[in-house]
C-alpha cells in the first residue's frame, strides 16, 4: 500500500502525520525576520494527502520519529544470509513469525509503515 492509500484508509493517524510534517516544516522557519502572523498563516494550511504521501513513499525513516512519540517503535533488522546482507523489521520488539526479508532497507521499512499506521490509529 503506497503513502496516499495509508492516509486515506487510517485517518486519525493521518492527522497526526500531517501535522507533525508541518511542525517540522515551521521549524524549518526559525529566521527571526518571518512575522508571526506568517508562521501562523503557514500552521493554518492544511498539507494534501498527496504531498504527504509522496514523503512517505519516498523516505519511509522520516516517519519513524513521529511514531517514536506515540510509543510505534520500528526497529529495523540486519540478518546475515551466506555472505549477503538482508533487512527485515519489527515493531514494538515482536517478532513475527515468519518476517520477510528484503535486500535493501528501505524495503524492510515500506513493509512495516503499514502496520505502524494501523497500530497508532487504534491508538488514537
Amino acid at each position: 500500500m503506497n503513502g496516499l492509500e495509508l492516509l486515506e484508509k487510517y485517518s486519525k493517524t493521518a492527522i497526526v502525520v500531517k501535522q507533525w510534517f508541518l511542525e517540522k516544516m515551521l521549524e524549518s522557519l526559525k529566521d527571526e525576520t518571518l512575522p508571526k502572523t506568517f508562521k501562523e498563516y503557514v500552521r493554518q494550511q492544511e498539507i494534501d494527502n498527496d504531498k504527504i504521501g509522496k514523503l512517505i513513499d519516498g523516505n519511509p525513516r522520516t516517519l519513524f520519529d513521529v511514531l517514536d512519540e506515540h510509543k510505534v517503535y520500528i526497529q529495523i533488522d540486519v540478518h546475515y544470509n551466506g555472505g549477503k546482507i538482508l533487512f527485515g523489521s519489527t515493531i514494538n520488539n515482536i517478532n513475527k513469525e515468519t518476517e520477510q526479508l528484503y535486500i535493501l532497507r528501505n524495503d524492510a521499512e515500506k513493509s512495516v509503515i503499514e502496520e505502524a499506521f494501523e497500530i497508532l490509529n487504534k491508538k488514537l
